[in-house]
Order: C-alpha cells, then structure tokens, then sequence
C-alpha cells in the first residue's frame, strides 16, 4: 500500500447543496424489490457473471462488526439481493470499471453513494453512458476495497478486516459513503496498537476521522516512553514526533534524559531504515553510529550537518534545562555532540540567572500561574509501580537545591522536601519555604497499549517547608489497575522582581 497522506479531491463528484438525489428513497426500495421479485421468480438458475472484478465468491461475507448501520434500500435478510444484483449482475443498467476490474451495477442501487447520485443527476456526460470508467486519484484504494464498497450499497452488513480498513476506508471516502466511513473508524478504534497507530493517525487526518486521530496521538502520548518497540519509532513521521515531544501529556518515565535518548534512536532510524535487530541492540547500534558520525564530521554537532538538519525542530522541544541539571546527563549531552554547544550555553546561561533569583527573592505573594506556561516548562518525570505496595522516588538533580521525595503508601501520594540531600549540603536550598506547581497523572495499559485507568490532578500549588511532608493525592476510593504508571509534572515558582527584597 502507498503512502497514506492521499486526500480525497475536491474535484470528485459531489451532490449540490439542496439538490434531490436521482431517485427519491420510496423510489429506491420499490424499484429494487421489483428487480429481487423479478429474479427470485425465474424458473431457470442464471449462470455467474464473468465481469464481477474476476474473483471466486467466498462462502460467507464474515459477521457483523460492532452495530451495523440501518440502510434505506430494500433488505437484503437472505443475500439474495446481493448474490443477485450485484455478485451476479443481474438486470444491470450501467458497467463500472476500474483498477482492472468490471461491475455490473444498477443505477438505483449507485445512487445511495453521494459521488454517483451527483453523477447520475447532473448535466454530466457519465449520467447518459452505460460503461463508465473510474479515475482513481487516491493510491490507496486496490480493487478490492473497491469491490467491498461498491457491494455495501447492496447489503446492510458489511464485513471489514482490519487489515484491510484503510484501503476500504480510501474508497468509503471517494464515493462518500458515511455509514461506511463511520464504521471504518469504529474497527480502527478497536485495534489500535503499536503496528497500526500511525498508519491510523494519517489516515485520519486525510479522511476527516478527527476523534480517530485525538486517540492515535493520546495513544502515542502514553506509549512512545513506555513500549520498547523497533517498529513503532520506524513509523512515526516527524512532524507527528515533533509535537509528541513538545506535549507535556507525554508519559515520561524516568527523566527527560529518556526523552533525548528515544529522539537519538528514533533518528537513527530515520536515517537507516535498513538496519534490523532486537530492541535491546538499537542503544549499542545508535551510539556506533553517532560515534563515526562525529568522528567523520570533525566534531560538528550533528544538528548542524546537512543529514541532521532536518531534526533540528523535533529535537528543539526538548526541555534541556531538566537535562543539564544533572551532571552524567550534560557530559553525555557534550560527548554525544549531537545538541550543538549554542543551544547548550544559552540553557547554562539561563540556569544560572535562575540559581541567584531562586536564593535571592523573598516573595512569597499569589503568584498568577499562567497554564500555558506550565505545560511548556514543567520537568516530566515519571515512574512504574509494579504492585500496590510502597515505594519512593527521588529523580536526582540539581532542581536549585530542592530535594523532593515523592512517596506512595495506603493509595496515597506524599511529597516531603528532604533536607538530607544526597549530592551534599551545598546542593540543599537555604530557602525556608519553596512553591511548587504540580500535577500527577495516573495511567494503567493492556496489552495493547490502550488505557484501562486515568486519572488525572490538573495542575496545583503547594508550599513546602523544610522537612515538611504532605499529601497531595488521595487514590483510596480509585479502582486503580496495577502495573499503574505515575507522570509527574513540576515547575518551581518564584516571583521575578527587579532586585532582591
């Protein structure tokens, strides 16, 4: 199959705002009982058609997807219409063809599809002719996603393997068929996983599937971090990455740390799609790689190469001023001269002014929180509890002196602002009180990556002092589903002022 960014165009064949369709839909149903009464009544067995697409008929059509949407035609209970009329081609009045394929159709039946009812009606050439060729503009549709939407308009169920729902989603789209469309959005939303969430997600774009698509990148939001698979990070393009890495819904697990180290083996993929091994060999395989890579180059950063340029907007929404905070990471960051130093002297810089305004201003006034602000510069970190049970995590930086200790026990969650710093006293804030703006999201998946528990705190304020422990979440009366991941996102508040106080 091609490339899924095919869009419908605009120049296919519509109905005009108002206008009628060709037959009215009294008309519809009695002209097509006339035609299965005038069928079921011959004596004789008609053999099958030659013309019909050229494939043997399967023995069963398959059961019914979800709910099936009701059709204004005649009903086809015993699948006689269908085996009939358009199997076998019976009493047809107009020829289709197509993709190497020949249907022999009924003009009654075409006219429930918004491409031919325009078609048939208007002052078009096509509404005269008994043979019509069909342009397929959209590499998507193969000839039997066509087959399988030209038959829709003769049955009232119609069965669409997953394997095939794009494709018949294509040509649902072209002949602008919506009961089709809708149910090919609802088996894409029951099987979404790791190997089709992309190709999922464009589709969606291009055929105007938006809640299809808001749970493709939800998905991805919760799974990018958390799934180790080769294949899905091969799949995401990069504009959809780019703003999974500047969301702040992004699960994070760890540090950002993870985050910058996902982007460098998605990369990697990018550029050798040839390459194939376990996941476990894609780290060892990336550094290689980006090792010869800056030994070829002299030490230029990688970003700044002709190969690496392209990623420069996917790699400037990561929050690097939570990576520099921690020692190993910034002297993986330089070694890797992947980030050019450029971007890292201005983080250090404005670390720096950050340390002195964190000591030096006194103010603890209402702070006016802007949101938006918050989902772009809060630090996401994350972790896994395996099973109810306690436990504590401490992500170990700088953080200007704040040590936080986030703690789980009895389903509650506690932060205590620790005085006994593991890096040491002069890590520890002399500050006796600090301001936090927090949220924590809670996010338990099946098997296949979809969500079966969220919860979610929005974003809040707490004021700590030293040594002091509070509880911030209370999941007592939650049905919570273990393995449960927790995403933290924080954002020190201080208020700016022209000097200190």
């Amino acid at each position: 199959m091609g490339a899924l960014g095919s869009r419908m165009l605009s120049g296919w064949w519509r109905r005009p705002s108002g206008q009628p369709s060709a037959s009215g839909e009294e008309d519809v149903v009695e002209a097509a009982m006339a035609v299965v009464d005038e069928v079921e009544e011959q004596s004789e067995e008609p053999g099958p058609s030659t013309s019909q697409l050229g494939l043997k008929r399967k023995s069963g059509t398959g059961g019914r997807h979800g709910k099936e949407p009701s059709r204004k035609r005649a009903k086809d209970s015993s699948g006689s219409v269908y085996e009939a009329l358009f199997l076998r081609g019976e009493d047809s009045d107009v020829q289709i063809c197509a993709l190497g394929g020949t249907w022999n159709l009924h003009r009654v039946y075409l006219c429930q599809s918004g491409y031919f009812a325009s078609m048939f009606s208007g002052a078009w050439r096509e509404a005269t002719m008994n043979t019509i060729e069909l342009q397929m503009p959209d590499e998507n549709i193969d000839r039997e996603a066509l087959h399988k939407a030209l038959g829709s308009l003769y049955q009232d169920s119609v069965f669409i393997p997953p394997s095939q729902v794009l494709s018949i989603l294509a040509a649902a789209s072209m002949l602008q068929l919506d009961k089709l469309i809708q149910q090919c959005g609802e088996v894409m939303k029951e099987t979404v996983s790791a190997h089709t969430v992309c190709s999922y997600y464009l589709s969606s774009e291009s055929y105007g599937l938006p809640n299809i698509k808001t749970m493709c990148f939800q998905w991805l939001l919760d799974n990018l971090m958390t799934q180790a698979s080769e294949q899905l990070l091969r799949e995401v393009t990069l504009d959809l990455m780019k703003e999974l890495i500047a969301s702040s819904e992004l699960l994070v697990m760890e540090v950002e740390m993870d985050v910058y180290t996902k982007l460098k083996q998605w990369m990697f993929l990018q550029l050798q799609p040839t390459w194939r091994g376990r996941y476990r060999a894609l780290l060892p395989a990336t550094n290689s790689w980006f090792d010869r890579s800056r030994r070829e180059s002299e030490g230029t950063a990688f970003l700044e190469t002709q190969q690496g340029r392209a990623f420069v907007p996917v790699f400037q929404q990561l929050r690097l001023a939570y990576i520099v905070c921690d020692l190993s990471a910034a002297r993986s960051i330089r070694r890797d001269a992947v980030i050019p130093a450029e971007w890292l002297i201005r983080v250090y810089s404005e670390q720096w002014r950050s340390v002195h305004q964190v000591e030096l201003i006194r103010d603890f006034a209402p702070i006016n929180i802007n949101v938006s602000a918050l989902h772009g510069n809060s630090m996401r970190c994350g972790a896994q509890l395996h099973r109810d049970q306690m436990c504590s995590w401490r992500w170990a930086s700088f953080n200007f002196g704040l040590d936080l200790v986030v703690s789980y026990a009895n389903r509650r969650i506690t932060f205590w602002c620790s005085m006994l710093n593991s890096y040491g006293g002069l890590m520890v804030s002399v500050r006796r009180q600090r301001k936090i703006a927090f949220r924590l999201r809670f996010v338990s998946l099946d098997r296949a990556g979809n969500a079966v528990f969220r919860n979610d705190t929005e974003y809040q304020i707490v004021a700590l002092k030293r040594d002091e422990e509070v509880v911030v979440v209370n999941l007592e009366f939650q049905d919570m589903v273990f393995p449960i991941y927790m995403a933290c996102n924080f954002l020190y508040l201080c208020r700016e002022r022209h000097g200190p106080q």
